[in-house]
């Protein structure tokens, strides 16, 4: 089993090399979308990725309840979670204790059988944002990213479509 977690930037290329990364175990592999398509510029986002992942993937939806997810699924091909960022901002929006469901992905990671590959969004390199809900995101977005990274066997970095072996 390995659990592999790939950040960067904004269209750095992440999802592609996580996608990429995916597909090279054996098993078909699940894509757990953590997005909701709650306006047309996200719909027309996870067209793009569904397009370009192909229908070989076994799809699940998943904006809050990730840990049990990768539990139910576990035992078949890689899953590939896109985006851990996105499923931070969905607990924050519902008012969930973020801190408990990261401690509990990053506790039940070991005894998963399947690998995990992440897709987690660097948000740390930029300006400080000058309000309090932005700033709550990014040192939240920091913390999970760190704790996961520990958790994790490999890290990545994707710059510009390349990616840097961090761990």
């Amino acid at each position: 089993m390995a659990v592999i977690l790939i950040t960067g930037g904004a269209r750095s290329g992440k999802s592609k090399r996580a996608e990429m990364r995916a597909r090279a175990f054996p098993g078909q592999p699940v894509y757990v979308a953590t997005a909701e398509a709650l306006d047309a510029e996200m719909e027309t986002r996870i067209a793009k990725h569904r397009t370009r992942r192909g229908t070989d993937w076994i799809e699940r939806e998943v904006p809050l309840d990730l840990v049990p997810a990768l539990v139910a699924s576990d035992g078949g091909g890689a899953r590939l979670v896109d985006c851990l960022t996105l499923w931070l901002s969905n607990l924050m929006h519902a008012e969930r204790d973020w801190e408990r469901e990261m401690t509990e992905l990053a506790g039940t990671l070991p005894r998963l059988k399947s690998p995990v590959v992440f897709v987690t969004n660097e948000v740390g390199l930029g300006i400080v944002p000058d309000n309090a809900l932005a700033r709550s995101f990014r040192d939240a977005a920091g913390i999970m990213n760190q704790t996961i990274a520990i958790a994790a066997d490999e890290v990545e970095f994707v710059v510009a479509g390349l990616p840097m072996k961090l761990k």
